[in-house]
């Protein structure tokens, strides 16, 4: 194949040549890389290390049994860490008391939560007076029609939806976000976190758009 692209090529300058050439060897069909090579450097260090456990088993069964027991208890931690994750976030963040009077509408008013939220920063349980905070402020912005509140939505589906100006959406936003970091990442709140999470809320109610 080299000699016909050279007799194609006649007097052409060698550079040009040997341009071409790459250009030709260059193309997919030529590539003959084996693609699997990955996969079978994996699957030779996946058997390396079996014959190493084994190896590891007949000629020291007490540390085998430490580094079984270890990955086990690893294993266990693992599950139990996303299984905790994954019940944070299932778990509808806003419901609280008992099960409410008509679809999607919380059975208190926006005093009670506020109320509540009081309660649990005396009592230093300041993430869960959060939710209760967030949760008045909905239930303040759903009655202006700044937002509808259901309690299947998540809090950030509030942040698009809420009729609020760029200002109050910021806000809103920012909020969310200090929720989140204290419900769910399990961020420390104290006392001044708190606070500034209620001043941010009530800043909210000025920008909501009529």
């Amino acid at each position: 194949m080299i000699t016909a692209l050279a007799s194609q090529a006649g007097a052409a300058p060698p550079d040009s040549l040997r341009r071409a050439i790459a250009e030709v060897f260059a193309r997919p069909e030529y590539r003959w890389a084996d693609s699997r090579v990955v996969l079978r450097w994996l699957s030779t260090r996946w058997l390396a290390f079996i014959d190493w456990l084994n190896a590891l088993q007949q000629s020291h069964p007490t540390q085998y049994a430490v580094l079984l027991g270890m990955a086990v208890v690893l294993l266990v931690a693992i599950l139990l860490h996303f299984g905790y994750i994954v019940v944070r976030i299932v778990r509808p963040t806003l419901s609280t008391g008992p099960r409410p009077a008509s679809p999607g509408r919380p059975v208190d008013d926006v005093g009670t939560h506020l109320s509540r939220a009081a309660d649990l920063a005396v009592a230093g349980r300041y993430a869960e007076a959060l939710s209760h905070r967030f949760l008045a402020l909905l239930l303040q912005l759903d009655a202006r029609r700044a937002v509808q509140f259901h309690a299947s939505k998540t809090p950030a589906e509030y942040v698009g939806e809420a009729r609020v100006d760029a200002e109050g959406k910021a806000d809103l936003s920012a909020l969310v976000s200090r929720l989140y970091r204290h419900l769910f990442a399990a961020a420390p709140c104290d006392a001044r976190g708190y606070e500034e999470f209620g001043m941010l809320a009530e800043r909210i109610g000025e920008h909501v758009a009529y």
